[in-house]
């Protein structure tokens, strides 16, 4: 039997990291954190656990809520269908009676693809799953040398069949944690701590001089460049919003006047003209970047006695009022700058 998973274990008794939801088996919790943690970093996603935990405690709670109050409470994560799908699978699971404790059951949920229901599996129900994340493609591609390229269909289907054969009989749920942790916290993308690395007798990348390009990754993603025009308009304490709609990026949240996309008009070219001649450069070309495109946005503010004739989508609230609705990061900014905070 390989010595690779008794080694992680005595590596995570001794360094694993010590986390509100690993000391507890609720499904739930451990569900949140698994979805708040994809794309984002325990220590950026912690916060975020703690308040969702402290307002909504259970599935039914969250359930219960508005999409509204939701995406409100995410706002500052990114990544939106997140939260979407997090509070649609908990109207799924309250409308079963209680949480899926299989692991297809749990497959079912929305949002919920293969390593996360593992995950859940494993740590919630002792279930014998092995979990795949980004850390375990690096331990693994590492240890065992491999350079089949992680994100290929072949990829996935050999480190699947690697993790699933190095999972001890016992103690499956610490050696998934141990797993991550090491990833995370030892073998790390760059400069992993190889000298003083536990496995370094066996690990067949460093013996090979191969650790520093594993794993390999198939580059097939290309960014884009979109070109924003937003208007921030405000009328005697009153500001113009609308809620993003589905098929685009935010969807669900809230945003000032669009008045360019690309070369698109988003709103009556004359009127947009108008509205933009009146009105005062706040920034230009302010870089946003997110995983499939770069937005290059500029910025207007316009202050006027009278509301101008805009599109039945929009709404007039109190400026006050703001911080009520839910706003993608990019949009944070610009309002913050409006009480001449500085953009970043």
């Amino acid at each position: 039997m390989s010595p690779f998973p008794h080694l992680l274990l005595q590596w995570y008794a001794a360094n694993g990291r010590s986390l509100p939801w690993r000391d507890t088996s609720d499904p739930y919790a451990i569900w949140l954190s698994e979805v708040i943690l994809q794309q984002t970093r325990i220590e950026q996603g912690r916060p975020y656990w703690e308040r969702f935990m402290k307002r909504w405690p259970s599935v039914n709670d969250l359930a219960a809520a508005s999409e509204d109050e939701v995406l409100r409470e995410w706002q500052g994560l990114g990544y939106y269908s997140r939260a979407r799908n997090l509070h649609a699978a908990a109207k799924q699971i309250v409308g079963q009676g209680s949480f899926p404790h299989t692991l297809e059951g749990i497959k079912t949920l929305k949002g919920v693809g293969d390593y996360t229901a593992a995950a859940i599996a494993s740590f919630a129900f002792d279930i014998s799953a092995a979990v795949v994340d980004g850390n375990v493609y690096r331990v693994l591609s590492r240890y065992f040398d491999i350079d089949t390229p992680i994100n290929t269909t072949e990829g996935k289907h050999v480190f699947a069949e690697l993790a699933s054969s190095l999972l001890p009989e016992k103690e499956t749920a610490a050696y998934n944690q141990a797993i991550m942790d090491f990833g995370a916290l030892q073998c790390t993308p760059s400069s992993p701590q190889c000298d003083i690395c536990p496995l370094m007798e066996t690990c067949m990348a460093l013996r090979n001089g191969s650790v520093e390009r594993l794993p390999v990754k198939l580059k097939t993603l290309k960014i884009k460049e979109r070109h924003l025009t937003y208007l921030y308009i405000r009328a005697n304490g009153q500001v113009a919003i609308h809620r993003r709609g589905a098929g685009d990026i935010w969807q669900g949240l809230w945003e000032p006047v669009l008045i360019k996309d690309d070369d698109r008009w988003c709103i009556d070219a004359a009127l947009a003209n108008r509205l933009l001649r009146e009105s005062t450069l706040v920034r230009q070309g302010v870089r946003h970047v997110l995983t499939h495109r770069v937005l290059l946005t500029d910025f207007y503010r316009l202050d006027t006695e009278v509301q101008p004739p805009l599109p039945a989508d929009y709404q007039w609230v109190p400026e006050s009022k703001l911080d009520d609705y839910a706003k993608p990061r990019l949009i944070e900014l610009l309002f913050s700058d409006q009480s001449g905070t500085e953009l970043k």
